[in-house]
């Protein structure tokens, strides 16, 4: 007999929280249980298949390609063999599977290849866990990871950057709020991920104002 939808996820969630058991800790199963939650409250007031944004929420970060030596071809497998595995049916696997390839950042400039009101909730609940007090938290945790800098005056950030710059960039810490954190809210889909985007956006602001008096002595 095959699961139930509320046994697939139930596994899917008990497989990712193993596998992700030792993973830094911006993309690690407490990222995904977020994003998660995010997830399931967009898809509360956007309509929407709730058993792929499910699926999709749990996987999208199963095998992020930078820590796969930027293959992004790695997570998609593994969520395809996982989901084969839980008798999921070709449709919904396939859904899912192109959620995973089309969910990333990557510079803000890499055009979906697939599109869904179930991508873009994922997406959008994706990007508000970059934005805000969680976003300023994880962006400076893997900054430490990579022995970033935490600011360079003499660096300056670069907007304009092709994925593949994006991906090798090791740019200082505060540039990457420029780089990608403060353009999160102008590229929400769904209309609640704006709404949501909006007070987390303020905060950084708040943040950097702040941050860049303290750096230059200012009482």
């Amino acid at each position: 007999m095959s699961p139930t939808e509320k046994e697939i996820i139930n596994n899917t969630r008990d497989y990712v929280k193993r596998s992700l058991l030792n993973a830094e800790a911006g993309h690690d199963w407490f990222h995904i249980e977020r994003v998660y939650k995010n997830s399931l409250l967009i898809a509360s007031i956007e309509p929407c298949n709730l058993f792929v944004v499910s699926l999709a929420a749990l996987l999208h970060d199963i095998a992020d390609s930078k820590f796969h030596k930027g293959d992004e071809t790695v997570g998609p497998k593994i969520a395809n063999e996982f989901l084969t595995t839980q008798q999921v049916d070709s449709e919904t696997l396939n859904q899912v599977v192109k959620i995973i390839e089309n969910i990333s950042f990557k510079g803000g400039h890499t055009v979906k290849k697939h599109h869904s009101i179930e991508l873009d909730i994922v997406q959008d609940a994706d990007r508000l866990d970059a934005m805000g007090a969680i976003g300023i938290s994880r962006a400076f945790h893997y900054g430490g990871y990579k022995n970033r800098l935490l600011y360079d005056p003499a660096i300056k950030p670069n907007v304009s950057m092709s994925k593949e710059q994006y991906k090798k960039s090791t740019t200082p810490t505060i540039n990457h709020f420029y780089e990608k954190l403060l353009l999160l809210k102008g590229l929400m889909n769904t209309e609640t991920g704006k709404k949501l985007a909006t007070k987390r956006h303020d905060f950084m602001l708040d943040f950097l104002n702040q941050f860049f008096a303290e750096w230059s002595g200012e009482v």
